[in-house]
């Protein structure tokens, strides 16, 4: 006679699901714990990034012809001087 042996067929399933659910929780806690730190980073000079986007910007519209080329040079100049 079997008794309660029918189902053991399925028990290394709940084996592997157990084991892929904690790799799953682990990988989740680590990329949540490296992104929060990266964002608490603070940047060396605040305006040197912003000054760098900005120039990132006038040499676009520079590019797309919305800028002379004196109006160009005039804008990175101002930049250049700004504190």
């Amino acid at each position: 006679m079997m008794w309660n042996y029918g189902n053991m067929g399925w028990a290394w399933g709940y084996g592997v699901l157990a084991v892929v659910g904690v790799a799953l929780l682990v990988y989740v806690i680590v990329r949540l714990a490296s992104s929060t730190s990266k964002s608490n980073e603070k940047p060396a000079d605040p305006r040197h990034d912003d000054a760098s986007g900005t120039k990132r910007i006038l040499q676009e519209r520079f590019a797309r012809g919305e800028l002379t080329e004196e109006q160009y040079r005039e804008h990175l100049r101002v930049l250049d001087e700004s504190p």
